[in-house]
């Protein structure tokens, strides 16, 4: 038995699996070009870049797979258009784009011959992106991580989305396993997309320490916390999270002005990056709310082959 296909407009990928697009710097080249090559959608997190540094991303994955590579930026990031021109230029497959709505970005994508996919959590928004243009909506539930955009859970929001739309609709939040993606696929998904489970992999752009994070992890590590974009994310406990729960917010030392809208309680995209780059004390580290179901470290192509071995047997009734 062979899992289906994924196709989102004109791009066909062979397995139903989009890499998140983890920002800041979580999601670089390697492992959207790792993603691509074994089959997948991988995506290129550009939040929190510079164009040029997002060109040069977009341009590394090109050059390494003619896998399906897409690009996924918070439409609350000052720079929003600037980023996603520079996507689309270095010949991005797809444009995901969460934390907010813009309507521009569907004129940007069709000009250009790019599929749109925002990131939705109600029929509402899902039905005015298809009516917008946008070739496949993410329905991100309540377990994802990072920004939240709605309290319900993914499977719950899932039939009744995929009833409002006639384009593909992609299930995220709390995906793991080849058994969750099995889950999702019979709520009427046509493809789900993975966060957490990408972060905890050899090609993924987080320190050793991040990744460890996500190993250690247990249930009571899951926190929400505020964030200045002005919606709740979910992140792994440590010291900084322990602040921002106590309102006792860390000063801004130096505003990069990277948000169109923020809140001024903390700098978020300090907070992310220095976590990437191994102070997880103080950075922030966003996880979803199955973190603690993340057990190693493999390689994209090991964890590929093992997702789709767990659908397989979750579809022939065996055990995942």
């Amino acid at each position: 038995m062979e899992m289906p296909t994924l196709t989102i407009g004109t791009r066909t990928a062979r397995l139903p699996i989009v890499q998140g697009g983890m920002a800041v710097r979580i999601s670089m080249a390697p492992l959207a070009t790792a993603v691509a090559q074994a089959g997948g959608v991988g995506l290129i997190a550009g939040s929190g870049l510079t164009a040029e540094e997002l060109a040069a991303e977009v341009r590394a994955a090109r050059e390494a797979t003619d896998g399906v590579i897409g690009v996924n930026i918070m439409v609350a990031i000052r720079k929003f258009k600037e980023l996603v021109h520079a996507a689309i230029s270095e010949g991005a497959d797809l444009i995901v784009c969460g934390a907010g709505f813009s309507r521009d970005v569907f004129t940007w994508c069709r000009d250009a011959g790019v599929e749109c996919v925002p990131i939705v959590g109600s029929e509402r928004v899902a039905k005015l992106s298809q009516r917008f243009g946008a070739s496949a909506v993410v329905v991100e539930g309540h377990e994802a991580g990072g920004h939240l955009g709605t309290d319900e859970y993914m499977l719950d929001l899932l039939p009744r989305i995929v009833e409002a739309v006639d384009i593909p609709v992609i299930g995220a939040g709390g995906v793991i396993t080849g058994a969750d993606i099995k889950r999702a696929l019979d709520k009427g998904a046509a493809g789900v997309q993975m966060g957490s489970r990408f972060v905890a992999t050899v090609e993924s752009s987080a320190c050793d320490a991040f990744k460890q994070m996500y190993v250690d992890s247990t249930d009571e590590d899951i926190v929400l916390i505020k964030s200045p974009v002005g919606l709740p994310g979910r992140a792994l406990r440590n010291p900084l999270t322990d602040r921002l729960l106590a309102n006792d917010y860390p000063p801004i030392e130096r505003c990069v002005a990277c948000l169109k809208e923020c809140g001024k309680e903390y700098c978020i995209v300090d907070k992310l990056v220095l976590a990437q780059t191994g102070d997880v004390e103080k950075g922030l580290v966003f996880a979803g709310s199955a973190a603690a179901r993340v057990h190693d470290i493999p390689t994209v192509e090991v964890l590929m082959k093992r997702l789709v071995a767990e659908w397989q047997a979750a579809s022939e009734g065996g055990l995942a």
